[in-house]
């Protein structure tokens, strides 16, 4: 019977593929009748689309020679295969500068022998590039990564109340003024990027509050800890602040804080939100009865499914001062956050309001579960993921979406912004496993990034807007550079369930990761010289933090114990039996970190 037969031969060959595409064996291992490819949408996906593969041409000749010298033994039909569903794509190393040779040193050097090269797959490209045509030339948009431009007004604005917080506290010995600050900030824009057009994304006229952020924004930049990356094989001493939710029964799906460090919420499978106050203040409302007892945290109902995401409007961290200060309490009460979103298996989008606690707006175009929402760092704009292999840019005012971002073959699971609003991010699972990016000014894709081989879990830009990264079920981090379209790194040491949540430090030298192995992790992602020519790297991190050499994990020859850890781990915190749903880092690159204590952990 032949589907003995097939069977047998899948059980035999799929240990060789099962490290790096273990989701699409899963898949093809529920197929074992005809009828079974037409219900099966993996499956038909690789029917309607070409798997590349990149060969040599010395390589690509030698397997046609040996197929077709091979005619009666099953060759030609090898052949029709390849041809009829894979895309060869023949590339002379030898005349560029990415020989093979260079390749594999690139690969041993920083542990990634077994992964599966950028423009490899279903979606096979030009690494960055869209363009899946396999004769294409793999030339690049140009992106426009600098900071939004500020409006003329706000920056005058802003200038003056520098100014006066300057003649009002003047800067101690060695320090810079908040106006030197700015107009430095502004000086450190990168020269060859260009700024995205700010006409053609509008937003609301500026108001006091924006200047006061603004404001707050230049003394965290100039009193901030800095943290200029690993240092003589040293890491920075990073402080992480864990909020642990007990009681929880294992119905938190998520976890967020708000921009100003003073809110926390949880979406739960019961269908609802809780909000806290990290300082313990009530959380009023010009709603509730007269003599009713305040409470530090609140309760939001109407969703009629579980609650997958949650985002607050952005916010600043501004402190409340005397009257003979410079910040009034009324101040740093309007730059709280106002607004936040959630979205749920109902397929809505809602937004809060945090001032009444009240439902504002439901936002109904989806019409799968939506997996993930995101304000902008502007505000005004934010963008919603989904089942439905979609995801849709909204602006608050507005009910219906004015984007709808279509390309993934499978659920959109995470989304994220660029820093300057002009770009977003999606990231796909099981059948596509890639990272794309989409310009909203047109509605265009702009880049596409493929290796991953587990389903794609967080994204997270860098502030500088050069940089991201992108985090997989398999615990796998990958380092990409939005302006040569390329993998940078590969960071591995999450394992067990993978990566649930990334973010930067101001500076864009170190990324933060936390994950359901419980542990909150300290990453490097520049250049390290020490380890660039060591295949293994020189030191590894112990589970308390603290970097120890490598030979207390490194075992002889054979087979490998425990988790694989890459050398450019700085520090690595554990919970006890906290999966950690969040990771944040402040202005002031302070590490902030949630999770649920799970009994059974």
């Amino acid at each position: 019977c032949y589907t003995t037969d097939a069977l047998a031969f899948f059980r035999e060959y799929k240990g060789d593929f099962e490290a790096e595409q273990g989701q699409e064996l899963r898949e093809l291992e529920k197929i074992s009748l005809p009828e079974h490819v037409q219900d099966n949408e993996f499956a038909t996906l690789y029917r309607q689309k070409k798997y590349r593969v990149s060969l040599s041409p010395m390589a690509f000749a030698v397997l046609v020679e040996f197929l077709e010298a091979r005619d009666n033994e099953g060759g030609k039909v090898i052949l029709n295969l390849i041809n009829a569903h894979v895309e060869v794509a023949t590339l002379n190393r030898a005349a560029t500068a990415r020989g093979l040779q260079k390749l594999m040193e690139e690969k041993e050097k920083s542990g990634r022998m077994g992964e599966l090269g950028e423009d490899e797959g279903i979606q096979g490209h030009h690494p960055g590039s869209t363009n899946t045509d396999v004769h294409a030339v793999g030339t690049l948009s140009k992106l426009s990564l600098a900071p939004m431009p500020m409006e003329p007004d706000l920056m005058e604005d802003v200038k003056a109340d520098l100014s006066h917080e300057d003649s009002v506290h003047p800067p101690v010995n060695g320090q810079s003024t908040l106006v030197d600050q700015f107009e430095e900030n502004i000086k450190q824009e990168p020269a060859d990027d260009a700024a995205p057009n700010r006409d053609q994304i509008p937003f609301p006229p500026s108001t006091a509050r924006d200047v006061a952020m603004e404001v707050q924004k230049v003394k965290e930049n100039r009193d901030r800890f800095r943290i200029e990356g690993r240092s003589g094989g040293i890491g920075p001493g990073l402080s992480v602040t864990m909020f642990t939710f007990h009681n929880t029964f294992d119905s938190v799906n998520c976890i967020e804080f708000s921009g100003d460090n003073t809110l926390a919420a949880i979406g739960t499978a019961e269908s609802y939100i809780r909000v806290w106050s990290l300082d313990n203040r009530p959380l009023v409302s010009p709603q509730d009865p007269p003599g009713s007892q305040p409470s530090s945290s609140r309760r939001l109902i109407g969703h009629s499914g579980p609650v997958y995401a949650l985002s607050f409007s952005p916010s600043a961290a501004i402190p409340e001062q005397s009257s003979n200060g410079d910040t009034t309490a009324s101040a740093a009460t309007d730059s709280q956050p106002r607004y936040m979103l959630s979205c749920s298996a109902d397929s809505t989008v809602r937004l809060w309001s945090l001032d009444t606690w009240t439902n504002l707006v439901v936002y109904r175009s989806h019409n799968s579960p939506v997996w993930d929402v995101r304000f902008c760092p502007h505000g005004h704009y934010f963008l919603s993921c989904s089942a439905d292999r979609t995801a849709r840019l909204w602006s608050t005012p507005q009910i219906a979406p004015l984007r709808i971002f279509v390309g993934h073959d499978s659920d959109v699971e995470t989304i994220a912004w660029h820093p300057n609003g002009a770009y977003v991010f999606t990231g796909s699972g099981v059948g596509d496993k890639t990272v794309r990016v989409w310009s909203i000014v047109n509605g265009n894709q702009v880049r596409i990034f493929t290796g991953h081989t587990g389903n794609i879990t967080a994204i997270s830009c860098a502030p500088n807007g050069h940089l991201f990264a992108s985090g997989d079920d398999k615990g796998e981090i990958m380092l990409w550079d939005l302006r040569t379209g390329r993998r940078t790194k590969t960071l591995k040491g999450h394992h067990k369930g993978g990566v649930w949540s990334l973010d930067w430090s101001v500076e864009s030298s170190v990324l933060v990761s936390g994950g359901a192995d419980k542990t909150v992790r300290v990453w490097d992602v520049q250049q390290n010289k020490e380890t660039q020519n060591k295949p293994n790297g020189d030191s590894v991190t112990k589970i308390d933090g603290a970097t120890v050499g490598a030979s207390s994990t490194t075992s002889k020859p054979g087979k490998a114990k425990g988790p694989v850890v890459s050398p450019d781990q700085i520090s690595c915190f554990a919970t006890k039996k906290s999966p950690v749903y969040k990771v944040r880092f402040t202005q002031m690159n302070l590490v902030m970190a949630g999770g649920a204590y799970l009994e059974q952990a």
